[in-house]
Parts: C-alpha cells; sequence; structure tokens
C-alpha cells in the first residue's frame, strides 16, 4: 500500500515591478499576454493551455518536458478585483497523479508609478510528490518571467 501525507504550509512572495497595477493585473487577466510568461523551463512543451478569466471560470495548463511527466494545473477563479486582486483555488497532476491542492491570492499594489505584487500560497502538497520549497522554487521562476514580459 502507498503511504499517504499531507504537507501544510503558506509562503509569500512580494514582487515589485515599474509596470502600473492595470498592466501587470491584465498580464495576468489576458490570456495572450499570460500565455508567453505562464510557462515552465524553455524547454518543456506546452501541451494545451485554456484560460477563462472570470469568477466561477477555469484555467487549464499541460506542460512538461519531451518524454518526461506531463505537469497539469487546473484553476478555478474564485475572486476578481480588476487591478487589485485575483484569488484562485487549484490543484497539480504529475501525470494522472495529484500532488497539491492551493489557494493563491495575488495582490496588486500601488508603489510609485509601479506595482508591488504580494503572492500568498496556502498549499497542502501530498504523499511527498510535491513540497512547498519546491513550489515557492517554481513560483519565483514564474515571476521573474512575468517581470521579462513586463520590461
Amino acid at each position: 500500500m502507498t503511504e499517504r501525507s499531507t504537507e501544510h504550509a503558506t509562503f509569500v512572495i512580494e514582487r515589485s515591478y515599474t509596470a502600473s497595477p492595470a498592466r501587470v493585473f491584465a498580464a495576468w487577466a489576458d490570456p495572450v499576454q499570460k500565455a508567453h510568461w505562464f510557462a515552465g523551463p524553455d524547454e518543456w512543451i506546452k501541451f494545451s493551455h485554456d484560460a477563462d478569466f472570470r469568477v466561477g471560470g477555469r484555467e487549464r495548463l499541460s506542460t512538461g518536458p519531451a518524454g518526461g511527466a506531463v505537469h497539469k494545473f487546473d484553476c478555478c477563479y474564485q475572486d476578481i478585483v480588476p487591478d487589485q486582486r485575483i484569488i484562485y483555488s487549484y490543484d497539480m497532476h504529475l501525470d494522472n497523479t495529484r500532488i497539491s491542492v492551493s489557494l493563491t491570492t495575488i495582490e496588486f499594489k500601488p508603489e510609485g508609478t509601479g506595482t508591488r505584487l504580494v503572492f500568498t500560497e496556502q498549499g497542502v502538497f501530498l504523499d511527498g510528490t510535491d513540497s512547498a520549497a519546491t513550489r515557492e522554487q517554481g513560483t519565483q521562476g514564474l515571476l521573474d518571467n512575468l517581470g521579462a514580459a513586463l520590461g
């Protein structure tokens, strides 16, 4: 029998961007913009990415390394306040194995002429297949990609 376990964790990442809150928010809200930066490493293959950005809408992304496990992100938007916050719940799978379930809050705060983004994730990581440290590292990479996309 497979040993079952749960690891509960919260992490917060803060970033400052020179772009306005409206512009940073749009990079999350517009599926075309988001597709440019919300991805794994350059060598990964993007199998599919569908987004319905509205409260109750879903976003699904399947990606992964050639010949490796497929990483599946499946989220439901719980709350959206334009230019101020996005809250979504999501689960992650490796192939057909659920590895985590999370609640994420993204806040867009004016900071001079730019934006301070506060990203908070509350997650449960399942059966030793993922960890908060690994997820935080991956999220740091995504927020780096966002910064590069914003210029």
